[in-house]
């Protein structure tokens, strides 16, 4: 019998102590394991969809790169220009003489493309899809072709504000190479061969207006000025716009040429009080159409 006893007593203590190493065991898995509520409330992420969303994403900025490359391909090619009547050839527009009253208003920007303040208003009219004119300025679209190449890949236009932006005499030559390397320069940027000039400060006899006259360019001035060049405070700015703009108007603003802040702040409560008012916002070239279609009613009236 203790031959047995002596026998049977380490095969039990074996026992337990394999009894309580799988509690341990059991214990230690439980510990590791992560809880099960919590895996079920993480989402699952699968790699396939991820790598496709990216994917997806490249493809269309691939497109979009590929068709505004087309574009301007096809622009350069083709020579786009904006359709003026020939009335306004070499003519001074001040703003469009509307006998019907139709409450349309050409909203211009100056001085551009400008780092930061072009994009912000091109940003601010495309939210209200509003087209504007953009009258640049040949040394500033030699450093930012790509805000030029953005302007006109929006649908707005793009016309001719002279290489300098200077104030002084310029004698026929010096009046050619301002204005004809900007509108060359217009045309190797965007593909858009302008016919539209503004002088810069609105000077209308210091040689710059004369010749683009003489080459029919229409001279487009303005009848509501920001004078955001002044740096107003955005209330004044706003007023000085709303209190002089009419049907057929063409509203002054800058989007370069300084710090053009407070014209950005202004822009959106401009195009909100025109918008309440009834207005509707057109392009130079369309403003001139509807002057030129509007004047052959009235002629035909007139028979």
């Amino acid at each position: 019998m203790e031959n047995n006893k002596s026998f049977l007593w380490p095969e039990g203590i074996l026992i337990a102590l394999l009894a309580l190493g799988g509690v341990f065991s059991l214990a230690f898995m439980m510990l590791l394991r992560p809880n099960a509520s919590d895996a079920q409330s993480r989402p699952s992420i699968n790699i396939k969809d991820v790598s496709a969303n990216v994917g997806t994403q490249q493809r269309i900025e691939k497109l979009k790169a590929a068709m505004l490359t087309s574009w301007q391909q096809e622009a350069q090619t083709k020579g786009l220009a904006y359709p003026i009547p020939s009335r306004f050839q070499g003519a001074i527009i001040k703003a469009a003489k509307l006998t019907q009253g139709e409450k349309v208003i050409a909203l211009t920007f100056d001085d551009g493309p400008w780092p930061e303040t072009t994009e912000q208003v091109l940003n601010i009219l495309k939210s209200n899809n509003i087209k504007g004119t953009f009258f640049v300025v040949g040394q500033n679209l030699k450093n930012y072709p790509e805000l030029g190449r953005q302007i006109v890949a929006q649908g707005h236009v793009i016309a001719n504000h002279t290489w300098h932006h200077w104030y002084h005499f310029f004698n026929q030559q010096a009046a050619a190479f301002e204005i004809e390397r900007t509108t060359d320069l217009i045309y190797q940027v965007t593909g858009v061969k302008t016919n539209l000039f503004r002088p810069p400060g609105g000077m209308l006899h210091n040689g710059l207006t004369g010749y683009a006259k003489g080459q029919k360019y229409a001279v487009v001035m303005w009848s509501a000025d920001s004078t955001d060049y002044k740096l107003p405070t955005v209330p004044k700015l706003i007023d000085n716009v709303i209190k002089d703009s009419k049907p057929g108007g063409i509203v002054l603003m800058h989007d370069g040429g300084g710090n053009r802040s407070r014209t950005v702040q202004a822009l959106p409560e401009i195009i909100s009080n025109f918008k309440k008012q009834g207005y509707r916002f057109v392009t130079i070239p369309e403003l001139l159409e509807i002057e030129d279609t509007d004047q052959k009613l009235l002629a035909n009236k007139k028979q």
